[in-house]
């Protein structure tokens, strides 16, 4: 649907030996429309910070309209911030879900709560702190 897939990945997160960003390009070029895809590497630790990582890739791609697609829970925090800090361009968000992640019914499950406690805190931060720098 999209003409460029722009798929974010971090520096600092490794699984056993390898690092995250070349698990993503090594996924990435293996896709059938690679050629349509880059990995961007993200060295910032929150999603205030990302945003500075993904407008340098941004950038080079040309884009104007973007879509997001990040977890379920953490979609209208993520939109806001990316329209605040990159108003150039048009955002929307989608959300991908994982059950196992995350659910519907977050206070039925102990680690729904925690994540839902911590998006909360996270947007008072973005209201309250953030969105005023």
């Amino acid at each position: 649907m999209a003409s460029h897939l722009l798929l974010d990945a971090e520096m600092r997160d490794r699984i056993y030996d390898t690092q995250l960003i070349d698990i993503a390009r090594s996924f990435a070029s293996r896709l059938p429309e690679a050629n349509r895809v880059s990995v961007c590497p993200i060295f910032g630790f929150s999603t205030f910070a990302e945003v500075n990582d993904v407008s340098r890739c941004l950038q080079s791609l040309g884009a104007h309209r973007v879509l997001i697609v990040t977890s379920d829970f953490h979609t209208r925090r993520a939109l806001m911030i990316f329209r605040h800090r990159l108003p150039q361009y048009e955002f929307n968000a989608a959300a991908a879900t994982n059950a196992s992640e995350f659910g519907y019914a977050w206070w039925s499950n102990r680690e729904w709560a925690k994540t839902t406690f911590d998006e909360w805190t996270k947007m008072v931060w973005w209201q309250m702190v953030d969105r005023w720098r």
